[in-house]
């Protein structure tokens, strides 16, 4: 028997739609690529956001099409966000931060017709431009009188808009219609696509609110510095809408003291982003001797944070979560929000309960299996593979069927590459990558575990492990720094440091102090790109032939 309730597809445009009648004195605060800072509300975003469906409508578009953005956060990326998803097309979000050679495979695999670009990346495209497809069209996100010199064939954005009504027939889109494509970034090989579906991105936005309860309360601002050109920046430009906060854009600035004075004028709360830009933020913070105005939230993601970067933010009344997940998932599949017994614990045993990746999101499950693809116990102490599955996670890539083959099991789950502990309430420990394990003699040893207790030395403010090879052990754990100041300690004086955490054979047998780690497209350190750098590296003891 089949309930008797209305069905209506779930779309996205019904976010923003909410958003302009329920929260009226909310809506979106942009620092512009212009130098200047934009504020309009969400009925004024819903407004050009239909004007813009008439324009991409009068330029062609239809259903299914791609419709590419090459932008900074701001209102115009917004925008562009539920217009093109909204009119039926679909919204192909480009990390600018990627090669040559991936910027160009993707806009050809995905077969753009039409590429909004901010300012600042007209000459990367310009640079392009002669091995674009044929036929590719050209917006730049700006009014006439800030429109350059150009050898893009380009059209005005403001202008598009100015000439088209604020309402537009938004269609009764099957919910399963594609909305957004993002394309994996640090991967071995070509950049695989993730196609989002209205139905998947709509109820990402009503789980993530839901679980995520320390960061979302209307009224409220809340800074997105991850990315909208990185997996829907969290998905905050549909969270943020929904719950009734105000989204606080950041632009093209993302150094420490820049968001520290956007935060500060602006009154952000609540704030996502990766560790590295916490790193510069915590920096200003301490330049200063004091926290932005109204700040009191911070979501850390895209690789763990250090327990003395949470330490750090904590001293100082910030409360902080770590949240994990994948462009695959949408992206977000763990909250940090603790359980209620931990009010009122001691600030060692809260910290300790953070450095975790969080607990399972509502809709994702998990599930972690052995080298032989046996499930494993989610006793917190089993540690394999992490799987996962749910309605906000992919069931394959965009027009690749070989990378689809490998990553999805007989049982239709996705596998990761994560290796991870899950514990009865759903907590999720990411003990390393599967390809960042150091197997040393036989046994593993976590490089997340290494870095984080190194970095809890006054000299490291950044590091990565890296395995390398041996003759005898396989692999051995190598340490790559960045010093904090001026001090150099030798790597004595750090594996002592790090010594009553691990046993003697875990320690890495070299430290290397270099200006600055190679980080990827999306902010995170590339140990891919460290191991080329160090091709030619040879262990301390395998020097001069010894074994």
């Amino acid at each position: 028997m089949q309930g008797a309730m209305m069905h209506r597809p779930l779309r996205i445009i019904d976010i923003l739609r909410h958003a302009a009648e329920a929260h009226g004195d909310e809506g979106i605060v942009s620092a512009r690529v212009e130098g200047d800072l934009h504020r309009q509300s969400y009925a004024q975003t819903l407004a050009r956001a239909a004007g813009l469906a008439h324009a991409l409508t009068a330029l062609g578009m239809r259903t299914g099409d791609r419709v590419a953005t090459l932008a900074w956060n701001g209102h115009r990326h917004v925008e562009m966000y539920y217009a093109i998803s909204g009119m039926g097309a679909v919204c192909h979000t480009i990390n600018p931060r990627l090669s040559r050679e991936q910027l160009l495979y993707i806009i050809h695999h995905a077969g753009d017709r039409l590429l909004f670009l901010d300012l600042t990346f007209i000459p990367l495209i310009e640079s392009l431009l002669s091995n674009l497809p044929e036929g590719l069209r050209f917006v730049i996100l700006t009014d006439r009188a800030h429109m350059p010199e150009t050898t893009l064939d380009a059209l005005c954005y403001e202008e598009l808009l100015s000439a088209q009504p604020g309402d537009f027939p938004w269609p009764d889109l099957p919910e399963d219609t594609a909305s957004g494509l993002c394309y994996t970034s640090g991967t071995t090989g070509n950049p695989k696509g993730a196609l989002y579906s209205h139905r998947s991105t709509v109820l990402h936005a009503l789980q993530v609110p839901i679980c995520q309860t320390s960061s979302f309360r209307a009224g409220r601002r809340i800074l997105p510095v991850v990315p909208l050109f990185h997996v829907n920046a969290w998905g905050l430009p549909y969270t943020a809408p929904l719950a009734g906060m105000t989204l606080v854009m950041p632009g093209p600035h993302l150094d420490g003291a820049s968001l520290f004075r956007l935060m500060d004028g602006e009154d952000v709360y609540s704030a996502w982003g990766v560790p590295t830009v916490w790193a510069g933020l915590l920096a200003e913070i301490e330049a200063q001797g004091r926290i932005p105005q109204g700040f009191g939230d911070l979501l850390v993601g895209g690789s763990a944070a250090p327990r003395v970067m949470i330490d750090a933010y904590e001293a100082r009344g910030v409360n902080v979560a770590q949240a994990w997940g994948m462009t695959e998932m949408s992206p977000i599949g763990t909250h940090g929000v603790l359980p209620p017994r931990y009010e009122g614990a001691r600030a060692e045993d809260l910290i300790a309960a953070k450095c975790c990746a969080g607990r399972r999101l509502f809709g994702v499950e998990f599930k972690i299996v052995d080298d032989t693809g046996r499930r494993l116990p989610h006793d917190g102490q089993a540690v394999g593979e992490l799987y996962v599955r749910g309605n906000t996670v992919i069931s394959g890539y965009f027009e690749n069927p070989e990378a689809t083959h490998a990553a999805i099991d007989a049982e239709g789950w996705f596998g990761t590459g994560d290796v991870a502990s899950v514990d009865a309430e759903g907590r999720l420990v990411i003990r390393d990558r599967a390809k960042d394990l150091v197997k040393s003699g036989g046994e593993w040893i976590s490089s997340i575990d290494l870095e984080n207790a190194a970095l809890s030395h006054p000299a490291i403010a950044a590091c990565a492990v890296v395995a390398m090879p041996h003759p005898k052990w396989d692999e051995r754990p190598v340490l790559v720094a960045v010093a904090a100041d001026t001090a150099r300690p030798a790597l004595e004086e750090v594996q002592a440091h790090m010594a009553p955490h691990f046993a003697r054979w875990q320690l890495p047998d070299d430290l290397i102090w270099v200006e600055e780690l190679p980080l990827t497209a999306t902010g995170k350190i590339s140990k891919l790109t460290l191991r080329e750098r160090m091709a030619d590296y040879v262990l301390p003891e395998l020097r001069g032939g010894a074994a």
